[in-house]
């Protein structure tokens, strides 16, 4: 009686095959993604943000307790992986981080909160028509690089600080429609070629910081945590120069500038026009490693990112109110010394994240029209809670009958700091404050 039962039972468990430790051509890391989603119906959700130049379709997962919707209060998460054809191991690793969640989750506690508090995007390839075209793995470069139009789609975007004239390519296209699509909070891009994890901005201008060897955001402080949040999980990145003939990075950290500028790039596009605070994260000295060695690659970087994911509660959130209760879309809400370029706006939710670490900070929220208010919050100390504090606004006014705040407000995307000279006196006049930030946080960082 019992061996049937035992044998009943076991059909309920979903029988999900191992993934293996090799490089996934298109077809199997489709069958692999379409698998999922259909194993773990309730967690997951796949789609396809739209095709390569050759017509592949660039694969999302969403993983979450609620993955086809949005809900109030849950962030949203995101990585990208091979941006660069031949720059395989994040391909890898994500794919090997999505069967980790889902098969964590009702075991792992930090997984299983991670699942019911946020939404997780991940795309294992944006460039597929690149890694499909590698026939010969090179450790420095291949014609891989690039899409099947020959662009190198970290150059593609628009740039803040100059012009870039580079044709959108239809991969580069997808991303701007996604990014426009949800609310993401904080995101990661993988890379190879280099053990580092990088942070904008990766352009600049005088003002922001070139004259010094860097170029820095109002978020300085915050993006080096990010960096160092990743590194310091992985033994290898956190030497800070475990490459033959790299640069010294120290703690494993580095601004995008400093390292070498670059126009055109991802990063900096999500900063400054989705509100996405995102870095680089360089995981492979050899950019197309032997495929024994992705266990390796997986054992090193594992921690590293699901630590990273988890600083998508870090800070504050909240919604925006009228006198009704009312949502309030694309009001302005941002941390006074700390403005941004490109402000950040409530979505149509009247929903509002920023990513702050602990401390005493004054937020002003606006609403064109009507007087500012201001709220003294103080973040505590407290990195173990998977929801960030929350703070909300009500305003003493009713919405217009007639508003239509389902579109989100955003910037032209023209070179912003080439054009809009007059934010440049704000930029330095919280110059000084950044600069200590920084050394307050490179101190706190290289404790033991």
């Amino acid at each position: 009686m019992d061996l049937p039962l035992y044998l009943f039972v076991g059909f309920l468990v979903p029988l999900v095959a191992a993934l293996d430790f090799k490089y996934h051509h298109q077809e199997e890391m489709e069958a692999f993604l379409k698998d999922v989603a259909q194993t773990h119906d309730s967690i997951t959700h796949l789609h396809s943000i739209g095709k390569s130049v050759a017509g592949r379709n660039l694969w999302v997962l969403v993983v979450g307790r609620f993955p086809r919707e949005h809900r109030i209060g849950i962030p949203e998460f995101k990585y990208i992986a091979n941006m660069h054809g031949d720059e395989t191991v994040g391909r890898e690793l994500l794919l090997h981080l999505i069967d980790h969640l889902v098969k964590n989750d009702g075991k792992d506690p930090e997984i299983t909160r991670l699942i019911n508090n946020t939404r997780i995007h991940i795309m294992p390839t944006m460039n597929p028509d690149g890694f499909e075209s590698v026939e010969i793995p090179d450790c420095y470069f291949s014609n891989g690089r690039f899409n099947e139009n020959e662009y190198d789609l970290n150059r593609n975007f628009p740039d803040a600080f100059e012009n870039n004239s580079e044709t959108i390519q239809p991969e580069t296209q997808a991303i701007r429609n996604w990014l426009k699509s949800e609310t993401f909070v904080l995101s990661a891009n993988l890379h190879g070629g280099a053990l580092v994890a990088s942070y904008p901005f990766d352009n600049g201008v005088p003002e922001t910081g070139t004259k010094r060897g860097h170029s820095i955001t109002p978020d300085n402080d915050v993006f080096e945590y990010l960096a160092y949040t990743y590194s310091s999980k992985n033994p290898e990145m956190s030497v800070g120069n475990f490459c033959k003939n790299s640069v010294n990075f120290r703690n494993g950290i580095t601004n995008g500038y400093k390292w070498y500028p670059l126009k055109g790039g991802m990063q900096d596009y999500n900063y400054i026009w989705a509100q996405c605070f995102e870095i680089t994260l360089e995981v492979s000295c050899c950019k197309y490693p032997s495929a024994e060695n992705l266990p390796d690659f997986w054992n090193k970087n594992r921690d590293s990112l699901i630590n990273y994911m988890k600083q998508v509660h870090l800070g504050i959130k909240g919604q925006v109110f009228d006198v009704n209760k009312t949502p309030i879309p694309n009001a302005i809400v941002e941390a006074n010394g700390r403005n941004h370029i490109c402000p950040f706006r409530t979505n149509r939710f009247g929903e509002y994240y920023l990513l702050l670490l602990p401390g005493s900070y004054t937020i002003n929220a606006t609403v064109p029209g009507h007087t500012t208010i201001l709220k003294q919050v103080t973040i505590p100390e407290n990195t173990q809670n998977s929801s960030a504090l929350r703070v909300d606004f009500h305003f003493p006014f009713q919405m217009k009958s007639n508003f239509n705040g389902t579109t989100r407000v955003s910037c032209s995307e023209v070179p912003l700091y080439m054009y809009f000279r007059s934010h440049s006196d704000r930029l330095k006049s919280c110059f000084i404050s950044l600069v200590l930030l920084t050394f307050v946080s490179i101190f706190h960082i290289s404790k033991p």
